[in-house]
């Protein structure tokens, strides 16, 4: 008996269109798997569910009862409870405390009755083998503890229908078989849960059913048992994939960066060796441990295990030791990691450079004007002035100007986390063909991106990572959105044990 019903859901933000006539449903009693790229369309879907966003179109029945305009609050009565990827816990409040936030129990004059709140989350707790202490402070809890804790809040609240967006990316392989115990558990209490990941051997052991979406629209439905790996991955991103290749192949110099057993936060035992000249993108799905590869490959993480060597050094300390062997790094979200808000486009460029020579306390603006030229025209920054705003300058333009704050420094090794994210599509492709004019001049450059179309435009090689590990490091003539997604899922591991 199905529990959801959503039939011919449409939704567009302006002129984009993010689903298109979606139907979805989910059964009682059943774990069902959503599924997509980015960009798929599943978090618009799910939000229209939960209430957070209107739907353009469409009807949404849950347990038989039809809601045509749903608000936060009516769905969250009807029981449908969201367990988000950022979770929603307050650190300063004790497991029960947070459990009964907002329904807490009273005596008169509104105070609280702590122990019997204590005692009936010990009964829950315990009810889903869950070991937290109702009386312990949640700052104090492990991340797979506070998913866990999300979980039994939802459940308090008699949530009939839990959806959980990426709910393994930070666990363990232990912690994530004690969720699968639970999710189990509850499956068999009745309840029905919506289980969103990119992660084909949890899809495969803990699903039931699943629904494929891309580009907003629905592309199969069926039974986990009836389907192989290869088929979602093949229905997640189309029988073929066109986009235009703008990649060159050039000659490679000498080896310049070297990883040997290289294991950090997040990640472990990477061996790799990227040579002068070449481009070499990072890639897997959230959490799999590329970005934190990158940010530990500038000292902005700490090495655990390993070494790092970079023109034949080892290198072992913090950003500006790996500064002075010219590493650059271009981190993700440049809001938050790169633009200083109350300098110029100049003083932004000038910002390494000050850095490394801040024992000098005279700042000859001619020469950096001299510089400021130069750089602007190698990579076509638009900016009227050196002092004008960086916030006045485009996202695409002001990545230009953190690359030229490295090169400004004559750094040889360039590490772009997300280069072009939130870069609209015109300042892209400026991006990618400056960063093949640079490997062309002998930049080595390592780019960490989930965009398979932009991999295949810059890359000599792709190193998929899943996990923390590398599962497969591809040559640019194997590059594909099939093949990368497959090993980042872990999706090729999957069929390879079920043949």
């Amino acid at each position: 008996m199905d529990i959801l019903r959503m039939r011919g859901i449409s939704k567009a933000f302006d002129a984009n269109q993010v689903l298109h006539n979606v139907d979805f449903t989910v059964a009682k009693g059943e774990i069902h798997a959503l599924l997509g790229e980015n960009g798929a369309g599943k978090s618009t879907l799910l939000n229209i569910l939960a209430g957070v966003l209107p739907g353009d179109t469409g009807t949404i029945t849950l347990d038989g009862v039809a809601y045509p305009h749903p608000s936060i609050t009516q769905m969250e009565k009807a029981g449908v409870a969201f367990v988000h990827q950022e979770l929603n816990v307050i650190n300063d409040l004790t497991v029960s405390e947070n459990i009964f936030f907002n329904h807490e129990l009273t005596r008169g004059l509104g105070i609280l009755r702590a122990q019997e709140m204590i005692s009936q989350t010990r009964e829950l707790l315990e009810s889903l083998g869950v070991e937290l202490g109702p009386t312990v402070k949640v700052a104090e809890l492990k991340t797979s503890e506070k998913q866990l804790l999300e979980i039994c809040k939802a459940l308090h609240a008699d949530a009939k229908l839990l959806i959980l967006d990426e709910p393994t990316t930070a666990l363990g392989n232990d912690e994530i078989a004690h969720l699968f115990s639970i999710l189990r558990k509850l499956k068999e209490d009745g309840r029905a849960l919506i289980f969103v990941s990119h992660k084909m051997p949890e899809i495969f052991e803990i699903a039931d059913s699943y629904t494929v979406l891309r580009n907003g629209e629905l592309i199969s439905v069926g039974a986990i048992a009836d389907v192989t790996p290869e088929r979602i991955v093949r229905d997640m991103v189309g029988e073929q994939y066109a986009d235009k290749d703008v990649y060159t192949v050039r000659e490679l110099g000498e080896p310049i960066l070297q990883l040997r057993g290289f294991s950090g936060v997040g990640f472990e035992s990477v061996n790799l060796t990227v040579r002068r000249g070449e481009v070499v993108a990072l890639t897997g799905l959230a959490g799999s441990g590329a970005s934190e590869v990158m940010q530990t490959m500038f000292g902005a993480l700490p090495i655990i295990a390993g070494q790092v060597f970079v023109h034949g050094d080892s290198v072992h300390g913090d950003i500006p030791r790996f500064m002075r062997r010219h590493v650059g790094m271009l981190p993700t979200n440049r809001k938050e990691n790169s633009v200083v808000p109350d300098f110029s486009v100049l003083d932004n460029i000038m910002l390494a450079e000050h850095s490394l020579t801040g024992s000098h306390p005279v700042i000859h603006r001619k020469p950096e004007l001299v510089r400021f030229g130069e750089l602007k025209q190698t990579l076509s920054i638009r900016a009227q002035s050196p002092d004008d705003a960086i916030t006045s300058l485009s996202g695409g333009n002001q990545q230009k100007v953190f690359l030229a704050r490295w090169l400004n420094i004559d750094a040889d090794i360039l590490l772009l986390d997300n280069p072009t994210q939130g870069v609209d599509v015109g300042a892209k492709g400026d991006i990618y063909a400056q960063i093949l004019d640079l490997a062309k001049a002998g930049k080595t450059i390592i780019i960490n991106t989930l965009e398979i179309p932009e991999i295949r435009k810059v890359s000599d090689r792709c190193v998929v990572f899943y996990a923390g590990h590398v599962v497969a490091i591809l040559d640019h003539d194997a590059i594909n959105e099939h093949d990368v997604m497959l090993y980042s899922t872990n999706a090729a591991q999957v069929g390879e044990e079920e043949e």
